[in-house]
């Protein structure tokens, strides 16, 4: 079960960084979308006009608390398979409630998910977090 609770904190941290990459892919856009409808715009002039603005307008804002969720999630869960890979019960909570969350991101996200709610939920995992302190033998009264 060893290779597996190492496998699964490698698999998150690979899979938390390309979400923090994606995070700021989102920035990006949120903050070149202006710019993007000004390009748009010179090249297709009636399509353009049927859009509200203030559905424009929302758009860079929307792209950025998708961004900023994503990254306190992606963060978290580095965090948490950090945790995990230095076998820290609070690693092992941490990313068993954010794999979870990532059930609903379909098709990694769930599989990723999967594989980490089993390991992680796995009688000998948890007896791994929580070794059995050696019990002290107890003295007799004289």
């Amino acid at each position: 079960m060893e290779k597996h609770i190492t496998l699964v904190g490698i698999l998150n941290i690979v899979y938390r960084s390309m979400a923090i990459i994606g995070a700021l892919v989102l920035f990006a856009l949120a903050f070149g979308f202006g710019y993007l409808m000004e390009f748009i715009s010179r090249f297709d002039h009636n399509e353009m006009h049927e859009i509200p603005s203030e559905v424009l307008n929302i758009v860079p804002i929307i792209l950025t608390f998708v961004g900023v969720l994503i990254m306190i999630f992606s963060i978290a869960g580095i965090i948490g398979a950090v945790g995990v890979l230095k076998k820290k019960e609070w690693g092992r909570i941490t990313l068993l409630v954010l794999s979870f969350f990532s059930l609903l991101s379909i098709p990694l996200g769930t599989i990723l998910g999967v594989y980490s709610i089993w390991v992680l939920l796995n009688d000998e995992t948890i007896r791994l977090f929580h070794p059995v302190p050696n019990t002290p033998v107890k003295k007799t009264a004289k």
